[in-house]
């Protein structure tokens, strides 16, 4: 029996209002925050069962004692869309970076790769039909 469950992935930001505003725009739903009124420390957001955090970089050196990377490429947020193309378009549309086109994948996926605003990788993917 495994002593573990319900994982999560907690993503560091100096801005937590501005990177949670950006994944519930992708959909997600917040599911908790801390203080729950003013400017946050912690966000928690969920999209199909899967649970994303928010972290403050400030907090989480203050409270926890660590030395969080608050920006670059230190974890990335994978998506699964039935559109990689049109959710791509819409996302740099947005202002999110892009990072590299759709491009096609081990011949079966098609791929492409954003960016949340604290530089934290977004790959969007879709399954492509069998040929």
């Amino acid at each position: 029996m495994s002593i573990f469950r319900t994982p999560q992935v907690i993503l560091f930001s100096e801005d937590v209002t501005r990177a949670a505003a950006f994944y519930a725009g992708l959909g997600f739903t917040e599911t908790f925050r801390v203080p729950t009124e003013g400017d946050p420390i912690h966000v928690d957001l969920v999209l199909d069962g899967y649970r994303i955090g928010v972290a403050s970089v400030a907090s989480t050196r203050d409270d926890h004692g660590l030395d969080p990377v608050p920006t670059g490429q230190r974890a990335a947020v994978i998506l699964w869309t039935d559109d990689t193309v049109a959710a791509y378009e819409k996302l740099t549309a947005e202002g999110a970076p892009a990072l590299k086109g759709p491009h096609v994948w081990l011949d079966r996926l098609l791929i492409a790769w954003t960016a949340d605003p604290d530089g934290n990788p977004v790959q969007l993917v879709q399954h492509l039909p069998a040929g």
